[in-house]
């Protein structure tokens, strides 16, 4: 199989999360294969700018980016944003072309679930909301794309998950929570879009320094005890993960589901 590179891919993808950190290198690396973009994000006016420029960036490389600022964890969002998706393959002549899903929502809640005084511990709303942004989405825009004909045989699935969705870190209870969520949510659409000739994998990156690690109190620690550690000498990069996501966008791939597979350079492995 050819590497990053060299892999040319058509069709669409349709990337939750795109306007930052591992969704936004993996928009322009999908693009650079030869994908076209669905992007879902949620900006306010002051980080618009952004937007457009990966937009821009896209279209220089060929492709169509077409992205929706909503809350996509918002049902009705969803849905409009599902239909325009079926109307605009509808329209080229490219049903059933969407070739990736990735799902890359970082909004959650990071408090202690006991704290002093207890009203500053994580609330049931918000435990409630980060599982649903953070995981459950998943699920719900999987049902949309398949159930309406978007993806089909040889479509693959991809979600951000991380190697503190099984260990502990002060505040991010909630947040671990949904990525152990999430990777249990992967194996089970693994096993029921199988039969479709669908993939379904977990993506664990090493620590990174995105806009969602940053907001975690003692990211500075985190960063510098993952670089310290890490085996091939650095933090990962957002566009080492994007890289992963082409090659495994591969038709070569389609006997690997189910997965959590590290992207790290070997973090997770040294104690």
């Amino acid at each position: 199989m050819a590497d990053a590179e060299s892999i040319r891919l058509h069709g669409w993808a349709l990337v939750l999360g795109a306007s930052s950190g591992f969704g936004e290198a993996t928009s322009l690396a999908l693009a650079r294969a030869g994908l076209h973009i669905f992007g879902v994000h949620l900006d306010r006016k002051a980080t618009l700018p952004n937007v457009e420029r990966i937009t821009g960036q896209i279209q220089a490389l060929g492709r169509e980016a077409r992205f929706f600022n909503v809350n996509a964890a918002d049902a009705e969002r969803r849905a409009e944003v599902a239909a325009e998706m079926q109307r605009v393959l509808a329209e080229r002549g490219e049903p059933g072309t969407l070739r990736v899903l990735l799902h890359s929502l970082a909004f959650g809640t990071l408090k202690l679930y006991v704290a002093e005084p207890m009203k500053d511990a994580v609330t049931q709303a918000q435990m409630d909301m980060t599982l649903d942004v953070m995981a459950h989405s998943l699920v719900y825009w999987t049902q949309e794309v398949v159930g309406r004909g978007l993806m089909g045989r040889g479509g693959r699935i991809y979600a951000m998950t991380s190697s503190g969705g099984a260990r502990v870190l002060p505040h991010y209870g909630p947040v671990s929570a949904a990525k152990a969520a999430l990777e249990s949510h992967i194996r089970q659409l693994a096993s029921e879009l199988a039969p479709r000739g669908i993939t379904a994998n977990a993506i664990r990156a090493g620590v990174t320094d995105t806009p969602a690690l940053q907001k975690i109190p003692g990211h500075d620690d985190i960063k510098f005890q993952a670089h310290r550690r890490n085996p091939s000498g650095r933090l990962t990069a957002t566009e080492d993960v994007a890289r992963a996501i082409v090659v495994l966008a591969h038709p070569d791939t389609y006997w690997i589901t189910g997965n959590v597979i590290g992207v790290d350079g070997g973090e997770d492995v040294v104690g």
